[in-house]
């Protein structure tokens, strides 16, 4: 079983933003089970419901209570599905506060793939001149192909509602072979390689 975390950074319920998250994690999942064989466990985050437990974390450098679990659901997932709306030409202030909370190297090597959502096309570029630069510094390993969806992709001609279900298609597959490409990350256990008793007396006469 592969897990899947996917954010949301939507501000309204229902949003675009969640809509977009749900239909990248759904092609994720369909190309890891006719790629690999294998199902997803897909755990959505929406980042509206934990506002105030981010700026609080922010401050006390310490994530609490169901916010806890959130940054844990994604730190131990084996890939990372991250979508947020274009404000101000780049990602929201709730997005970009959920990954100041993480802890550094929390995302390492992780796959993830990225979507955003604006009111026009002016803003597609956004995924690559503001969130690829910041999950590089995460130490990401980002898909090719990110997703950008206008208000017209959703309801505006036959075309433009096509094109978006071939790109988010094309991200789930890349996703699906980087997750297939790469082992599931896991924490390293301190008893795993334990230290000898001969050792520990050794150091205890010294």
């Amino acid at each position: 079983m592969t897990t899947l975390a996917v954010i949301s950074a939507g501000l309204g319920q229902p949003s675009s933003t969640r809509m977009l998250a749900d239909r990248l994690a759904a092609a994720a999942a369909d190309a890891l089970r006719a790629g690999a064989g294998t199902d997803a466990a897909i755990e959505t985050i929406e980042l509206r419901d934990h506002a105030h437990a981010m700026v609080d974390a922010t401050l006390t450098h310490f994530p609490a209570g169901e916010f806890r679990t959130a940054v844990e659901t994604v730190t131990n997932a084996d890939g990372l599905i991250a979508v947020t709306p274009v404000f101000n030409a780049s990602y929201s202030g709730l997005f970009k506060t959920f990954f100041d909370v993480l802890e550094r190297g929390s995302l390492d090597g992780r796959p993830v793939l990225l979507g955003a959502t604006g009111g026009t096309e002016r803003h597609s570029l956004a995924i690559d001149y503001a969130m690829r630069p910041l999950f590089a510094y995460l130490r990401a390993a980002v898909v090719p192909t990110g997703v950008y969806a206008a208000a017209e992709d959703w309801g505006g001609a036959d075309g433009a509602v096509e094109g978006l279900a071939e790109r988010i298609d094309r991200a789930g597959r890349e996703l699906a072979a980087l997750l297939g490409d790469r082992p599931a990350p896991r924490k390293p256990d301190p008893y795993e390689n334990p230290v000898s008793f001969e050792e520990l007396l050794s150091a205890s006469g010294r």
